[in-house]
């Protein structure tokens, strides 16, 4: 490395070590700062976006087959017409529901929700 690239990686290390935090006098000026920690992290999570999704049934199918599929195909599912639909939070069954049309637009009406423990116990 020249002196050059020597000079320029100390002038930013430089930099960067002078950068300061805010020093907290006692434990009061922290709480006054992050106000109500239990509120500010409800608050933080209840705006994570999720992705909610329906589905209809599942099927597998080799790459060959695969390939051959083109406009009026027909894939056969798993489940029997009738049945519910699952309710996926972020690919996590939570519910069960069948399908509705509300203002033209295609809905579904929950009939049974998976309780919360039982969501935890399908984790592990």
């Amino acid at each position: 490395m020249s002196d050059k690239d020597n000079s320029m990686v100390n002038d930013e290390a430089e930099a960067f070590a002078a950068a300061a935090f805010e020093q907290f006098d006692s434990a009061g000026d922290s709480k006054k700062m992050a106000g109500n920690s239990d509120e500010i992290n409800l608050d933080v999570i209840l705006e994570v976006p999720v992705t909610i999704s329906m589905e209809i049934g599942r099927t597998n199918i080799n790459i060959k087959n695969l390939l051959q599929l083109n406009q009026g195909s027909v894939v056969e599912l798993d489940r029997f017409a009738g049945e519910p639909l699952d309710v996926l939070v972020n690919g996590m069954l939570i519910a069960h529901g069948e399908v509705v049309v509300v203002n033209d637009k295609f809905g579904i009406r929950l009939t049974d929700v998976i309780s919360p423990s039982e969501r935890v116990r399908r984790l592990g």
